[in-house]
C-alpha cells in the first residue's frame, strides 16, 4: 500500500536534485535566456538514476555517502548546463536578432 523507505528516499533526493537547480537558477547569471524549469528538471534527472546506480553497486539507502554523491552529481550537472547553456543562448539570441533586424544582409 505504503512505499517502501528506499523508495520514498529516492523522491526525497530527487527533489533535493531539483532543488538545487532552483538554486543554481537563482546564482547563475544568464537567467534570462533559458527557462525557469531546465536546471530543476537536470538536477531531477541526474541525482534519482545517481541514487539507483549507487543503491546497485550495494551503497545503503540510509548512508550519508550515497545522499552526498548522489546531490553532488546533481547540482554539478545544473551548474555545467547552465554555465555552458546560458553564453551559448546568449550568442544564439544576438544572432537571430542581427539576423532579424537586417534581413537583406
Amino acid at each position: 500500500m505504503w512505499a517502501s523507505w528506499p523508495d520514498m528516499e529516492l523522491l526525497f533526493v530527487t527533489i533535493g536534485g531539483a532543488i538545487l537547480g532552483l538554486i543554481a537558477r537563482g546564482v547563475l547569471p544568464w537567467r534570462p535566456t533559458y527557462g525557469v524549469a531546465i536546471l530543476p528538471t537536470i538536477g531531477a534527472f541526474v541525482t534519482g538514476p545517481v541514487w539507483v546506480g549507487c543503491t546497485w553497486l550495494g551503497w545503503k539507502w540510509d548512508g550519508g555517502w550515497i545522499w552526498a554523491v548522489s546531490l553532488l552529481a546533481g547540482g554539478l550537472a545544473t551548474l555545467v548546463v547552465g554555465i555552458f547553456l546560458g553564453p551559448r543562448r546568449e550568442r544564439a539570441d544576438t544572432a537571430l536578432f542581427e539576423r532579424l533586424a537586417h534581413p537583406g544582409h
